[in-house]
């Protein structure tokens, strides 16, 4: 049902594929899209590097904002389960100005991932086939552009193959994917401690309770840049949010998903952390994790000497992972596209269901091709400005994860002291989370003016970073005047208004969703 033929302005379905998606389907589509084995392999070395043997504390400070602002989710998603999640819950909090933005931030985050998971894949392939062949020139196919681009446009084409298809075709690729991935990491860490504490370490380092100490940091400035590369590889959880009206007990499922995804990869990652750091050292020569020859891709340098002639199910294991998030990612902005379309903040083209698969066909498609040109693009330009857009990242995921943490806590502003529960769950983890991610968003800003943020590029005197930040941002405003003029019904509340914790809006919607329910029993009787 689109804008135009939508008789109240409230939540409604989207002809999406509803109980395709069980609990642990769910889990491991968070975990693919947050892809541990890619985002750890680049994220240890610079946080070695910030912090020293501090990591495993730093990862878990930085855990605590994703999972006060994961509570903040679930509590939207028990009462309002729609595949818009930040733009639908921001334009019920906030109204439709925040709220399109909120949709803005999560869509050009993930189109940004989407570019640099493709263009990572390209890099393990080729490694992967240097290994196999013990020819290193394979792995520097990667460095001519036209090869490059070309293998990143394949790799995105057959994602989306994926993602047009039904959920439960993402599903099967994803148990395959992300089963051996978890496999190869824990293989890794089982031996890299076996051999660090049977005398076989390049530079063993005993493990100590210090490490988990955050207090332990040498300096205000390398916590902030250690938590905020932590946030980093925490970011892509809120894809199992996009897939509610798609998974079986849509208000609570989803919720419960997104926490169980978010603990279990905190725990795979300190235990690689505590592995790496034993066996390796952060030394800054050979194999240490301080060593900047090394830092781009820890795994890379580090499966030989603990794994031997194994070695190569690592960079296999890298690529699959980021291989298998290329493919879930684009289930997060593709749905997003699909409800901003669907409530008309949107030409009302991407509110179309594909009527065979049930999946936002036309807003896939769009997906793939915005992060196909946007890589194009950055790719030919430079390396150095490509890389910087991933850093101005951070401010993406801050901007849009603290709207949605903040919107928790407006949406159930009347009913914060009903209960002990309400405090905390909609009222202070939610309120704290968005707090610090505003506190991040605010200091990134300021510490990414200077050029000599990043790769040290600049554009009138301020640093890439914070121009590409601001400049992704001003392009959502733009765009978001531009549909003011051409579909006003939204932004006049036409379509979908604002309102607060169990008004009628709510209340129709969880009347809808509890007789579709019943039919779906009623059918599998």
């Amino acid at each position: 049902m689109s804008a135009e033929t939508q008789a109240t302005p409230g939540l409604s379905k989207k002809g999406l594929g509803a109980g395709s998606v069980g609990l642990i389907g769910a889990i491991v589509i968070g975990i693919s899209c947050i892809a541990p084995a890619y985002t750890f392999t680049g994220a240890i070395g610079p946080t070695v590097g910030a912090v020293g043997t501090h990591v495993p504390a730093i990862f878990l400070v930085g855990f605590i904002p994703m999972l006060l602002v994961a509570f903040g989710y679930r509590e939207l998603n028990s009462r309002m389960p729609d595949s818009g999640t930040s733009f639908t819950w921001g334009v019920r909090a906030f109204g439709p100005w925040l709220g399109w933005m909120s949709g803005w931030g999560l869509i050009a985050a993930t189109v940004i991932v989407l570019s640099n998971l493709a263009g990572i894949a390209v890099d393990f392939f080729y490694l992967a086939l240097s290994q196999i062949f013990q020819n290193p020139d394979i792995a520097a196919l990667t460095k001519n552009p036209i090869i490059n681009v070309v293998t990143c446009l394949v790799f995105v084409a057959l994602a989306t193959m994926v993602s047009y298809r039904d959920m439960k075709t993402t599903q099967k690729f994803q148990y395959v994917l992300v089963g051996f991935q978890i496999l190869v990491l824990a293989v890794f860490i089982v031996v890299a401690l076996v051999r660090a504490y049977d005398g076989d370490a390049v530079d063993f380092t005993p493990i100590q309770l210090e490490w988990f100490n955050p207090f332990g940091v040498g300096s205000m400035s390398a916590f902030a840049a250690g938590l905020s590369l932590s946030l980093f590889i925490f970011w892509g959880w809120d894809v199992i949010l996009t897939m509610n009206e798609e998974t079986k007990g849509a208000r609570s499922t989803p919720g419960k998903a997104a926490t169980f995804a978010v603990i279990l990869v905190v725990v795979l990652y300190l235990l690689l952390a505590v592995a790496m750091i034993s066996f390796a050292g952060v030394g800054t020569t050979g194999t240490g994790l301080q060593n900047p020859e090394i830092q781009e891709n820890a795994f890379f340098f580090l499966a030989g000497p603990i794994l031997g002639p194994l070695a190569i199910i690592v960079s296999i294991a890298v690529l699959s992972s980021s291989a298998a998030s290329l493919q879930s990612t684009f289930v997060g902005p593709a749905r997003t596209l699909l409800a901003m379309g669907h409530y008309g903040a949107l030409p009302a083209r991407f509110g179309k269901v594909n009527p065979k698969y049930f999946t936002p066909g036309f807003a896939t498609i769009v997906s793939a091709v915005c992060a196909s040109v946007f890589y194009a693009v950055m790719r030919i330009v430079s390396e150095a400005v490509l890389q910087d857009t991933i850093t101005a990242l951070g401010i993406m995921i801050c901007f849009y994860y603290g709207l949605t943490a903040f919107a928790c806590v407006w949406y159930f502003r009347k009913q914060w002291f009903s209960s002990v529960r309400n405090f905390f769950m909609q009222f202070l983890f939610p309120g704290i989370g968005g707090l610090i991610l505003a506190v991040l968003f605010v200091m990134t800003m300021v510490d990414s003016f200077d050029p000599d943020y990043g790769s040290g590029s600049s554009v009138f005197g301020m640093g890439l970073v914070f121009v590409l930040g601001i400049t992704v941002i001003l392009i959502g405003v733009v765009i978001m005047v531009i549909q003011r003029f051409r579909h006003p019904d939204f932004f006049l509340g036409k379509t979908l208004t604002a309102g607060i914790a169990g008004d009628a809006q709510e209340k129709e919607a969880a009347e809808a969703d509890a007789a579709i329910e019943e039919a779906a029993r009623n059918a599998g009787r």
